[in-house]
């Protein structure tokens, strides 16, 4: 799965010299972050207008009217821009990372209820934006990073901020969290 400045999704497969499918044409919003949920069947993307697309990767294309696949949801989850989001356990909770201007930057939805009672909650953990995030499925905690280089950890079972550490002096761009969720790494844009 690739995903574009100009926007696009495109999906291939090995052994295939051409892509299989056109998710999303060009003409979009930047493409920022794409995800696959655990088990494979679904995947994500946001964009730079900070909107999130989940769409099912067992799509059926007709090739004689060249139909390409739709999300079958999309909504806005930050004002400004999203930049990131995980699958949290079953896939129908997703955390997003983003910027808004009510620095409500990471964000707890819910997408088996209609977008506009989606939002289950929302964290003020980065005031210039958040830009990454990862999720410790074991202790249910979501790490983030931001602009100014601090990384936020959430414990989702309480919905409470749990430490915010000063890990970089450049935006964090990246965090990993070992199989055992025993520790987590980031890296910055420096």
């Amino acid at each position: 799965l690739t995903g574009a400045q100009d926007g696009s999704v495109r999906m291939f497969e090995w052994g295939h010299a051409q892509q299989i499918t056109c998710f999303r044409s060009g003409g979009n919003s930047r493409v920022t972050r794409m995800r696959f949920n655990y088990q494979g069947n679904k995947f994500g993307i946001v964009d730079a207008d900070g909107y999130i697309s989940l769409y099912q990767t067992n799509w059926k294309c007709c090739p004689l009217t060249g139909t390409s696949p739709k999300p079958y949801l999309t909504w806005q989850c930050h004002n400004k821009t999203a930049n990131d989001f995980v699958f949290i356990s079953s896939s129908s909770l997703i955390a997003t990372a983003g910027l808004s201007s009510d620095n409500r930057n990471i964000c707890l939805w819910d997408t088996l209820v209609s977008p506009t009672n989606s939002l289950v909650h929302a964290f003020i953990c980065h005031d210039s934006g958040a830009t990454v995030l990862a999720y410790a499925p074991k202790h249910q905690l979501l790490v983030s990073g931001g602009r100014k280089g601090f990384t936020c950890i959430i414990d989702l079972r309480q919905k409470q901020q749990q430490q915010l550490l000063q890990s970089h002096d450049s935006p964090v761009k990246a965090i990993a969290v070992d199989p055992t969720e025993e520790y987590f790494v980031t890296g910055s844009a420096e």
